[in-house]
């Protein structure tokens, strides 16, 4: 897939394509889901718990699965991600307070 030239009629900023680029979508959704974000259409928070574990447990998976692949910031990367979200998970089903 290529990126749109300047000349297009709907000119889009597409990011560059790395590690993050894979990651961020389902971090900013789980976000979205524990209600730690609030929706960018309407600006009201949703909390959905369920889905929001299923999305930190693909990313536990996605970072299972690249082990020994990724480079130090791209493992940093994902690693922080998830201790934010598994951190918001555990407060928002008030598993622990902060």
């Amino acid at each position: 897939m290529t990126q749109k030239s300047p000349d297009d009629k709907n000119n889009e900023f597409l990011p560059p394509l790395d590690f993050s680029s894979i990651v961020y979508p389902f971090y900013t959704q789980a976000l979205l889901k524990l209600g730690l974000l609030d929706h960018p259409a309407n600006s009201k928070s949703e909390k959905n718990l369920e889905l929001a574990r299923r999305l930190i447990d693909i990313l536990d998976l996605l970072k299972e699965r690249t082990n020994g692949n990724l480079k130090p910031e791209e493992e940093a990367f994902i690693q922080t991600c998830l201790q934010q979200l598994k951190a918001g998970y555990l407060e928002k089903s008030k598993i622990i307070q902060f």
